[in-house]
């Protein structure tokens, strides 16, 4: 590709208020089959479309995630959600995915522990559709549906993992959003109701129903909405644990499911 070409698309992203304008030119550029291809690549991204959805994926944990338009992006920081999860298994686990979006969580969870029962859920049928795209590859199952409720029954009591990566905006603060977020991903994603925390609340009430003894419920938070958290996980009859990652500016709460006393 002409270095001219690139030197324009650096500028005009960078006119767009692109932080990272010569990163995502040169993406742009080796995605590009032609340079027809390029410009209109360059347009959707000046017109406020997120950098995954051009180029139909996204880079998780070292992974290529297939993204498509109005499906959640996965996000860096839940990259420490998914080391927690594996720091917790074992191969042969039965993990569970719920508001899985693209799937990403699942997958690299799956990639680190090879042998391993995978199940992914959401509501969003666009989610579902692009998390069939990169779970059932990895030998996962995908279901449509809203938490557990689509889930098969033979995993009541099984689940050694469940990782929720559940919409916690408070409703009233997805205005405040960055623009790509806001205008291009779905609302069921972002809105975590009146405080944010009634999707974690569902999650949270009937994930021991759900949990072998001894398995994990983790669950992806904001610092200012953890010790709720940790107080929902805590009625609902887990041993809840609190931690944070400040590189990733990641807060999750963690839940055990007591074990049975002898």
């Amino acid at each position: 590709m002409d270095d001219q070409i690139q030197k324009n698309i650096i500028e005009i992203l960078r006119t767009e208020g692109c932080v990272f304008a010569e990163e995502e030119a040169r993406l742009l550029i080796s995605e590009a089959r032609t340079l027809e291809a390029l410009f209109s690549m360059v347009n959707l991204r000046m017109k406020g479309a997120p950098l995954e959805y051009v180029l139909g994926w996204a880079e998780f944990c070292g992974i290529r995630i297939s993204v498509e338009p109005g499906v959640f992006v996965p996000r860096r920081r839940t990259e420490f959600l998914v080391q927690k999860a594996i720091a917790l298994s074992a191969p042969g686990a039965v993990v569970v995915d719920l508001c899985c979006g693209t799937g990403a969580v699942g997958v690299a969870i799956a990639k680190a522990l090879g042998r391993m029962e995978l199940y992914a859920v959401d509501i969003d049928p666009n989610a579902v559709r692009c998390a069939i795209r990169n779970v059932t590859s990895l030998g996962g199952h995908v279901y449509e549906g809203d938490l557990y409720e689509s889930l098969p029954a033979k995993l009541r009591g099984k689940v050694d993992i469940l990782v929720a990566n559940a919409p916690y905006v408070p409703t009233e603060a997805i205005e405040l959003l960055p623009r790509e977020s806001r205008l291009h991903e779905p609302k069921v994603a972002l809105d975590g109701g009146n405080d944010g925390l009634d999707i974690q609340r569902k999650v949270a009430e009937e994930a021991s129903l759900w949990l072998a003894a001894g398995g994990y419920l983790l669950v992806e938070t904001s610092e200012m909405q953890a010790h709720q958290t940790f107080e929902i996980f805590t009625q609902h009859g887990l041993i809840s644990q609190l931690t944070h990652y400040d590189e990733l500016e990641a807060t999750l709460v963690i839940g055990t499911k007591p074990t049975r006393l002898s």
